[in-house]
């Protein structure tokens, strides 16, 4: 099947797409057919993102709206604005999360509420704006982009990873919940992404983008890093009928990192 007609006629939300995974996976789904209303708190990184892809994708559908995952009423907003646009909503890819470094012994309140509020609130406020619309469809899919290291443990990020681990978890009670609607629900869990993001952090702490790439050799089997296409075609394919007998999974992206 050709690229162009893998989404023909879906009407696709994606959170955090100012930039890495969501810019990938949005420029991706309007290459393959799709409609797309593309949400990030930054309003700047969404709007370079959402002229890079129409330059990229002549003739691309895409509408944009600056927002907070954790406002249940801009995620209403969102949802509504994609139905109006589109005239329906068929696909969610709750992709927008925040991170942080704390060692959970050393973690505040305040740190956990952060996180929480943007990983699992934010999720689930996209979930319930969109599940009557993606319902209305009858071939409703949502996509959770969790991490690699949901599943596979490590220091320093805990609260994160937590988080991470809570999506997974989601993500099975909404397949078990949703089934009966016509709605699938899967997760993707990407191992390291070599995106703006980590090359921005790279960067302001004096290292090279050859040293960066030299710090992923040893997290997978396939030594180095994804790039964000790596983790948007599969995001693509669970959003396409060809997955449409897949639920409740969670597809490990991750080159390797979970067998090793």
């Amino acid at each position: 099947m050709e690229q162009r007609q893998r989404l023909q006629g879906k009407r696709a939300l994606i959170t955090g797409g100012g930039g890495g995974i969501g810019a990938a996976t949005a420029r991706l789904f309007c290459a393959a057919g799709a409609s797309v209303m593309l949400v990030d708190a930054n309003a700047e990184a969404l709007e370079r993102t959402a002229a890079a892809i129409v330059d990229q994708v002549p003739g691309a559908r895409l509408q944009t709206l600056a927002a907070n995952v954790n406002d249940p009423a801009q995620a209403k907003r969102a949802a509504q604005q994609a139905a109006d646009n589109f005239g329906g909503l068929d696909v969610l890819v709750n992709n927008a999360a925040t991170r942080n470094y704390s060692a959970v012994a050393d973690a505040t309140p305040q740190e956990w509420h952060a996180m929480v509020d943007v990983n699992l609130v934010g999720t689930s406020n996209y979930c319930g704006a969109a599940l009557p619309l993606l319902r209305a469809s009858g071939q409703g899919s949502i996509i959770n982009v969790s991490s690699c290291y949901a599943v596979t443990g490590r220091k320093g990020m805990g609260l994160y990873d937590a988080t991470k681990a809570g999506m997974l978890a989601m993500t099975r009670t909404l397949a078990f919940e949703e089934a009966a609607h016509g709605v699938r629900a899967n997760a993707v869990c990407p191992g390291s992404t070599l995106t703006d993001f980590h090359i921005g952090r790279a960067q302001a702490a004096g290292k090279s983008l050859d040293v960066l790439k030299e710090q992923r050799q040893d997290t997978s089997l396939l030594g180095r890093w994804a790039s964000p296409d790596e983790i948007a075609w599969p995001i693509l394919w669970l959003a396409s009928d060809e997955a449409s007998f897949i639920t409740g999974t969670t597809l490990m992206v991750d080159g390797g990192l979970h067998v090793m």
